[in-house]
C-alpha cells in the first residue's frame, strides 16, 4: 500500500494571517480568563489585533484573521457550535461588516478609536439581536442594550487607543522562512 502525500503550497500571506490569527486567539483566551461582572461583557482584546490588521493589511486579511480567531478560540475553549460560538460569530460578522463600511470614512476624522467603537457597538448589537431572535425570544433582552452599549463604548475606546499606539510603531518585519 503506498501512501500519497498532498502538499499544499503555503504563501507568505498565509503565514502572516496564521501569525496574526494566533495573536488574536491568544488575546481571546486572555479575555475568557478575565472575570466578568456580567455574562457577555468582555474587553474584546482580540479586536486590537483586528484593527491593526485592518489598517495595515486591509479588510480581506482582517476578515480571515477574525473568522479564524472565532473558530480556533471556540475549539480551544470548548464551545464550538454551542450558543456561545454563534453569538461570537454573529458579533464578529456584524463588526466586520461595519468595519468594511467604516473604513471608507475620511481617516482624518475616523481613526482607530472611532473604528474600534463602531466595531464594538456592532459586535454587541449582533449578539443581542441573535440572542433576541434565537435564545431569549422576549423583548426584555432589549433592556440590556444601554448596559452593553456603555461597555462597548468603554472597551472600544480603550482597544482603539491601544491599536492607535501600535499603529504608530513600525511594523516588525517577518523573519525569513526556510523551507
Amino acid at each position: 500500500m503506498t501512501r500519497s502525500v498532498i502538499e499544499l503550497p503555503v504563501s507568505d500571506e498565509d503565514r502572516r494571517i496564521a501569525g496574526l490569527a494566533s495573536a488574536a486567539v491568544l488575546l481571546s483566551l486572555v479575555d475568557a480568563a478575565v472575570p466578568s461582572p456580567l455574562p457577555g461583557i468582555k474587553p474584546g482584546l482580540a479586536n486590537i489585533v483586528i484593527l491593526v490588521v485592518l489598517l495595515r493589511h486591509g479588510w480581506g486579511t482582517a476578515v480571515w484573521v477574525s473568522l479564524l480567531r472565532v473558530l480556533a478560540a471556540s475549539l480551544l475553549l470548548g464551545y464550538f457550535l454551542a450558543p456561545g460560538f454563534f453569538l461570537s460569530l454573529s458579533g464578529t460578522v456584524c463588526s466586520l461588516l461595519t468595519l468594511g463600511l467604516a473604513r471608507h470614512l475620511p481617516p482624518r476624522w475616523f481613526g482607530p478609536v472611532s473604528l474600534s467603537i463602531f466595531a464594538a457597538l456592532a459586535h454587541i448589537g449582533g449578539q443581542l439581536l441573535l440572542a433576541r431572535l434565537w435564545l431569549i425570544p422576549h423583548d426584555g433582552v432589549l433592556l440590556l442594550v444601554p448596559l452593553f452599549a456603555a461597555a462597548a463604548l468603554f472597551f472600544g475606546t480603550l482597544n482603539g487607543l491601544v491599536a492607535a499606539r501600535l499603529l504608530q510603531e513600525e511594523p516588525v518585519p517577518a523573519p525569513p522562512v526556510h523551507d
